[in-house]
C-alpha cells in the first residue's frame, strides 16, 4: 500500500534501534484515514482485517523496517539523558504526493529497548484523543502530526484501572526532536551529532546547507518555525500540557498529544495536565517554554558551529532572542484575522488584550466568544449583540469594548476580511467533555460517538445543527478539569 524508505535507519545507533512489535490478541480497526493514505502515495487500500493486522503490529506492512528512536529530554526542567520510544516503532518513511518525506509510526505496539520497565502499550482513551485532536489541528491548518489509523487490541492495559488497549498510527514530517539532539550531545559523539544535523538540514531545511554556517542557519530556521507554531496554538486556546524538550519537534509540528486540551473559560494560567502541579506548562507560559527549549537545542549545536568563544555564544543567543519578535509578528497577524481587521491595523494588539481581559474577568468561553464575535461582525443585529453579551458576567464592560472594536472593524470591513475572520475562529473544538464522552462510549464498545465527533471537528467552520450541539460548552457537571498522558 505504501512505499517505505529508511533513511533515518542509516544514522548511527542508538539514534535508531531495530525492534519488533509485540503481537496482540484480537486487533480490530476503529478508524482509517483513507484521504491521508492516498496523500502518502497509497495506490490501493486493503480490507479492514488486513489494516488491523498491519496497524496493530501483528504483521508488517510490505517494506516496513521497524525501529525505536533514541532521544533524551528535559522533563519539567529536569534532564533525563535517555528516554526514547518506549512504546512506539517507526515503520519507515514515505515520500508523499507533494514530494515531502514523512514518517509512519506505531504507538502502543509493545516494549522496545527504550521502554524503561513499561509495558509499551497504550490505553484506548489516549489513542482516540490524539486521533481527534491531531485531525482537528490539521483541519485548522496548524502544523501537526496526523492520524492514519486506530486499532483496538482485544487486550486490557492497566493504568489507574484496567482499560481496553489500542494502537495508534501516526504520520509526522519527522519524529526528530530537540531531545534527539540532546541524546547524542550528552554522549559527546560529535560525529553522530554532525550526521544527525546534516540529516535534518537535508530533510527539512535544505536552504541552510548553502549558508556560511549551516548549523547556525539550522538553529535560526527551527526557531522561526517554533515561533509560528506556538503563536498558532495560542490563537485557538490550545494547551499542549507537556512541553518537554523531547516533545518539541525540530520540524515545527505539534507532536505528542498527551494531556492536551483546549481553553474553554479563558484563564492565562490554565493547566489541564494532571502532572503539571507547578503550572510550568500553563497556557500563557507556552511561548517562554518554547524559547527555553530552543536554547537547549542551541546548546547541542555549539560544537558544530563555525564561530568560537564569546562570538559563538553571542550568535547563538541572538538566534534564540529572535523567537520573541517572530512570535509577536505572527501573533499580531492572527489577532487581526480573529478580530476581522487588516493585518497592519495598529489596534489589533490592544483590542485583543482588552478582549482577553474581558474574557478572563467575565469568565467567558474563548471559542464561543470568537464565534459569537464573528457572527456579530457578519450581521450587527441586536440579536447577535445580545448573544455575545450573554457570554460574560460583565456585559457593560464588554459593551464598551465592542464600541472600540466596531470603530476599528467596521471601517475596514469587507467580504474577504469577514471570510478570513471565520477561518480564524472555529465554531467547534474538541472540547474536553465531548472527548471524554467519546472515550467512555468506546470503552463500552460503542464507537459511533467517536466517528460523529471526528466528522464535525475536521470541518470546524461548518455551521450545522450537529456542530452547534457538540460545540456547546460544558455545564458545571460536565467539566473535565484534568487530563492524563496514558503512558
Amino acid at each position: 500500500m505504501l512505499s517505505f524508505e529508511h533513511r533515518y535507519a542509516t544514522l548511527p545507533e542508538p539514534l535508531w534501534v531495530a525492534s519488533q512489535a509485540t503481537p496482540v490478541e484480537h486487533p480490530e480497526l476503529i478508524a482509517f484515514n483513507a484521504p491521508l493514505a492516498y496523500e502518502l502515495g497509497a495506490q490501493d487500500i486493503p480490507d479492514a482485517t488486513t489494516l488491523a493486522e498491519w496497524f496493530s503490529g501483528n504483521q508488517l506492512p510490505p517494506g516496513a523496517q521497524p525501529g525505536a528512536l533514541g532521544y533524551a529530554g528535559h522533563q519539567f526542567g529536569n534532564f533525563v539523558p535517555q528516554l526514547g520510544d518506549g512504546r512506539a516503532l517507526l515503520l519507515g518513511e514515505v515520500v508523499d504526493q507533494n514530494g515531502v518525506r514523512r514518517d509512519v509510526q506505531l504507538k502502543g505496539s509493545g516494549r522496545t529497548p527504550f521502554s524503561r520497565g513499561g509495558d509499551g502499550r497504550s490505553p484506548l482513551g489516549p489513542v482516540l484523543r490524539e486521533y481527534l485532536v491531531s485531525e482537528f489541528m490539521a483541519a485548522m491548518g496548524i502544523p501537526t502530526t496526523r492520524a492514519l489509523a486506530a486499532v483496538t487490541t482485544g487486550e486490557r492495559v492497566v493504568r489507574q484501572l484496567p482499560e481496553p488497549g489500542a494502537v495508534f498510527t501516526r504520520v509526522a514530517t519527522s519524529h526528530i526532536r530537540v531531545g534527539t539532539f540532546q541524546f547524542i550531545a550528552a554522549r559527546r559523539d560529535e560525529a553522530a551529532l554532525k550526521a544527525l544535523a546534516d540529516h535534518v538540514i537535508e530533510r527539512h531545511y535544505p536552504d541552510a546547507a548553502a549558508a556560511e554556517d549551516p548549523y547556525m542557519a539550522l538553529l535560526e530556521a527551527v526557531v522561526a518555525r517554533q515561533a509560528v507554531l506556538i503563536a498558532r496554538w495560542m490563537s485557538i486556546g490550545f494547551i499542549h500540557g507537556v512541553m518537554n524538550t523531547d516533545n518539541t519537534s525540530i520540524a515545527g509540528e505539534t507532536i505528542d498529544y498527551g494531556p492536551c486540551a483546549f481553553m474553554e473559560q479563558f484563564d492565562p494560567q490554565k493547566v489541564f495536565s494532571s502532572i503539571d502541579e507547578g503550572r510550568r506548562y500553563a497556557f500563557a507560559n507556552q511561548p517562554t517554554i518554547a524559547q527555553w527549549n530552543l536554547a537547549r537545542f542551541a546548546e547541542t549545536l555549539l560544537p558544530l558551529m563555525h564561530a568560537e568563544g564569546d562570538a559563538l555564544v553571542a550568535q547563538a543567543t541572538d538566534a534564540i532572542r529572535r523567537f520573541q519578535p517572530l512570535f509577536d509578528t505572527e501573533q499580531r497577524r492572527l489577532h487581526a484575522k480573529k478580530l476581522g481587521l487588516e493585518a497592519e491595523n495598529d489596534q489589533a494588539v490592544p483590542l485583543m488584550e482588552g478582549l482577553e481581559s474581558q474574557m478572563h474577568q467575565g469568565r467567558m468561553d474563548m471559542t464561543a466568544t470568537f464565534d459569537a464575535l464573528t457572527q456579530y461582525a457578519a450581521s450587527s443585529s441586536d440579536e447577535n449583540r445580545e448573544a455575545l453579551l450573554a457570554l460574560t458576567l460583565n456585559p457593560e464592560a464588554l459593551g464598551e469594548w465592542l464600541s472600540q472594536w466596531q470603530a476599528a472593524q467596521v471601517a475596514s470591513q469587507n467580504a474577504e476580511r469577514l471570510a478570513a475572520m471565520r477561518q480564524a475562529n472555529p465554531i467547534i473544538i474538541p472540547r474536553n467533555h465531548r472527548v471524554q464522552e467519546v472515550i467512555n462510549a468506546a470503552i463500552e464498545g460503542d464507537f459511533a460517538p467517536f466517528h460523529t465527533l471526528l466528522a464535525v471537528v475536521t470541518k470546524p467552520f461548518d455551521d450545522s445543527v450537529e456542530a452547534r450541539r457538540l460545540a456547546a460548552p460544558a455545564t458545571e457537571s460536565e467539566q473535565v478539569l484534568r487530563t492524563f498522558c496514558g503512558t
